[in-house]
């Protein structure tokens, strides 16, 4: 797939077939994660790749605005050392997790930032140093019907030629 594809096809997927995700799929999303740009070559991430059911079930519980976690075949948490960028950097790892999913024909939700009250929690059932910060949960499965893209505002309307 070209890349302005996987952009324009990209989705909140939270509906997933009950078909797994191999870890050869996995290890390419984070593969796709980790080479994110990163400020200042930091690369404060770590990825928490999960297929078993029951701790799918468990975050999706914990995470009140991922329900459908439980029933995804696969989620990576994507965690961050606190760093000056982790946030940025964090950020960008995801949405390659995000596109790389589109381009595997994957469904993909992000569900969890950093501010939502259970990331400490999540944090603890995914056995992770204090030190590291929650970014991103992101659900994966393959998509249980087909994808509707949104409507996007159109190009005119958002672009600015040299003053806003």
């Amino acid at each position: 797939m070209e890349t302005f594809d996987a952009i324009s096809q990209r989705a909140s997927i939270r509906e997933y077939q009950t078909k797994s995700i191999g870890k050869e799929l996995l290890e390419k999303l984070v593969d796709a994660g980790r080479r994110a740009p990163t400020a200042r070559a930091v690369e404060p991430w770590e990825f928490v790749a999960i297929t078993n059911k029951e701790t799918l079930k468990k975050l999706g519980q914990i995470a009140n605005t991922g329900p459908f976690i439980k029933d995804a075949g696969a989620s990576i948490a994507v965690f961050c050392q606190d760093t000056k960028y982790y946030l940025e950097d964090g950020c960008a790892a995801t949405e390659n997790i995000l596109l790389a999913a589109a381009d595997l024909g994957l469904g993909a939700c992000w569900v969890a930032g950093e501010k939502k009250p259970y990331v400490n929690e999540i944090a603890q059932v995914l056995k992770v140093p204090l030190n590291f910060k929650l970014i991103s949960l992101i659900s994966l499965g393959w998509p249980k019907k087909e994808v509707k893209q949104i409507k996007h505002r159109e190009l005119k309307d958002v672009i600015h030629w040299e003053k806003f």
